[in-house]
């Protein structure tokens, strides 16, 4: 098999590194060739803080995938996230010499090369350039302007911002475990290609990725990306506060808010309790669910709180006497929650009540064909599974253009001047059938000509 026909995508999180092995089929689909997982060692809201640490995981993570797929990987796409992530609206325009000529994807590529250029917080590097809208001469709003006549072309960029230091760490990792690093990914973006609609992203809609360490949020709006931000909390300060709630050991505390979590006390019986073993023959001790929902609860709510003002900094709350702002920052379709910390129960009811939007949970099983166990229904495999995604969309892209490329040679090709072969010069002869067929298409034509004048005399006398 060869290593174009597949990719792979890999997610190292907080608490997991996995990494999907899969190849898009004949329907479009996407087909799991295999899955490797390992525990992440190194890394702390969404930082690398260990770099031996993650390594290990890394290889950890891809020798599975390997053993799973029956494929050696060279390639990955990795997801990127943490506290340092931000974003900001940048507006940049290129002049065109000659007008006579359509817009390209060179004059697309140009002006995104030029917005790489602008200038960030020191030891910060630009991610990604994400165009909004363009705008061609006098004519706005337009999504795609391949093919237009103009002269000047601008348009609204989304710049995705990280500190360099942290993504070169990421980068150091990845080459280090023996891996070639294909594309740098901002994570929140690949969960919403595994598990929001193209309905959903036009009418607007914010995604919720609640990780181990970070919760990614990002906003769509009229198929474009709006906003993005990481907030830097997640399950894993749940965990924590469990731990000092009910004075447990963190593996305890684990347990606990997986088997039996909740977001909302209130959905809690009085008299349920769960009993935790005690550690060297010390008593074993009760804990009372609703009390343990109370703990997650109030962090929960916390998170919620800040996505909260994420979109309204983003304005999907502002309301403008029915203007024009409120209907282009309005998401219809509420909000999408995804990630490991979406599993905990309830958790949809509470994000409800606390944003006011309609919630649901993202699976991205949707796009996968062959998940007969059901392995990644888990959101918690949804970031990874949109890296497959992208990774897919990266070599079909790169396949296309060598075909074209291809084909653009084979067209301007100089045609080679053969010499002509010297040809043995041979007797004439004239076919029989010629012969007769010349003297008899001008007998014909006498015999016309003779009865045409025939005619006129006759009319004369």
């Amino acid at each position: 098999m060869e290593a174009n026909e597949y990719s792979v995508g890999l997610d190292i999180g907080t608490t997991k590194i996995v990494a999907i092995v899969g190849r898009r089929s004949a329907h479009g689909k996407i087909e799991v060739m295999g899955v490797g997982k390992s525990k992440s060692l190194g890394v702390r809201k969404g930082i690398v803080h260990n770099i031996a640490h993650t390594i290990s995981s890394i290889k950890a993570a891809i020798s599975e995938a390997e053993k799973s797929a029956k494929v050696p990987i060279k390639k990955v796409t990795v997801g990127i996230a943490g506290k340092h992530i931000r974003s900001l609206q940048h507006t940049d325009y290129i002049g065109r010499q000659d007008p006579e000529s359509y817009i390209t994807e060179v004059d697309i590529s140009k002006l995104k090369e030029q917005v790489k250029k602008i200038a960030v917080h020191p030891g910060e590097e630009i991610i990604h350039v994400l165009p909004q809208e363009y705008k061609v001469d006098s004519e706005e709003e337009i999504i795609e302007p391949i093919g237009m006549h103009g002269t000047r072309l601008e348009a609204k960029f989304h710049v995705v911002v990280g500190q360099m230091a942290s993504i070169k760490n990421v980068v150091r990792c990845v080459k280090e475990a023996g891996l070639e690093l294909e594309a740098l990914t901002l994570e929140p973006l690949a969960s919403a290609e595994a598990v929001l609609t193209q309905e959903e992203k036009e009418a607007g809609v914010a995604i919720v990725d609640i990780g181990g360490g970070t919760t990614d949020v990002a906003v769509f709006k009229d198929n474009i990306i709006r906003h993005t931000c990481v907030i830097p909390y997640g399950g894993g300060i749940i965990t924590e506060d469990i731990k000092e709630g009910c004075s447990i050991i963190e593996k305890h505390a684990e347990q606990l808010k997986i088997n039996f979590g909740s977001a909302v006390p209130e959905l809690e019986k009085e008299n349920a309790y769960v009993t935790i073993p005690g550690l060297h023959g010390r008593e074993e001790k009760e804990i009372s669910l609703k009390s343990l929902a109370s703990i997650i609860s109030a962090r929960v709510e916390e998170i919620l709180e800040m996505v909260n003002n994420e979109l309204k900094s983003y304005g999907a709350y502002e309301m403008k006497s029915y203007g024009v702002n409120e209907q282009k920052r309005k998401l219809i379709a509420g909000m999408v929650l995804t990630g490991g910390g979406s599993n905990l129960r309830n958790l949809r009811q509470l994000a409800n009540y606390v944003t006011g939007f309609d919630c649901r949970i993202g699976y991205a099983n949707e796009y996968i064909i062959n998940d007969k166990n059901q392995l990644l229904r888990s959101p918690e495999y949804s970031t990874a599974i949109g890296l497959l995604m992208e990774s897919l969309r990266i070599n079909e892209k790169q396949e296309n253009l060598e075909i074209q490329n291809k084909k653009e040679e084979e067209v301007s090709k100089p045609v080679e001047e053969v010499a002509p072969k010297p040809v043995e010069k041979q007797p004439e002869t004239v076919s029989t059938k010629e012969v007769q067929e010349e003297p008899k298409k001008e007998a014909w034509s006498v015999r016309f000509m003779k009865k045409f004048k025939n005619f006129f005399e006759e009319e004369e006398n």
